[in-house]
């Protein structure tokens, strides 16, 4: 596995992937780990991802086109991608975009699924908000989450 760090506004991401990107993680995830001994740091494999998310956070990339890996059941894989389909500065509840992969009543399993979104900010996780309008969980934690929608509202 290789790995790198990005410095990002919203904090360091750790950034892996073998062939392609496979993982972002934030700072304050469950998830965040020191890579294991047997990964291997390679900034040079990483330099289109950072390239992307350096003109996402400058306001001037508003999808990305990095190859992923993405690792999941074919739910969690149908969710994420009718989550990349929401529009940069938009936002979605989770019942919407249950309704949108024709299961309306799977708000909460759509919750889930986004939860495990292995590639945030690339698929757009931070875009589903509750459905009155609140923020709602979010791996990054909601500070992270509001300032990607605050940085989306700018552009």
């Amino acid at each position: 596995m290789k790995y790198t760090y990005y410095e990002s506004p919203v904090g360091s991401l750790l950034l892996s992937g073998r062939q392609k990107l496979e993982r972002i993680v934030f700072p304050k995830s469950k998830d965040r780990k020191t890579p294991p001994e047997d990964w291997r740091y390679d900034h040079v494999f990483f330099t289109p991802v950072i390239s992307q998310l350096d003109a996402y956070f400058k306001g001037r990339r508003f999808k990305f086109d990095v190859p992923m890996a993405l690792t999941g059941t074919d739910f969690q894989k149908k969710v994420w991608k009718e989550l990349a389909k929401v529009p940069y500065g938009e936002t979605i509840s989770y019942g919407e975009l249950a309704e949108r992969i024709g299961n309306p009543r799977a708000g909460r399993a759509v919750g889930m699924a986004s939860g495990k979104n292995p590639v945030p900010i690339i698929i757009p996780c931070h875009r589903v908000i509750g459905k009155n309008g609140t923020l709602t969980g979010f791996g990054g934690g909601l500070d992270v989450k509001q300032a990607l929608l605050d940085l989306e509202k700018q552009s």
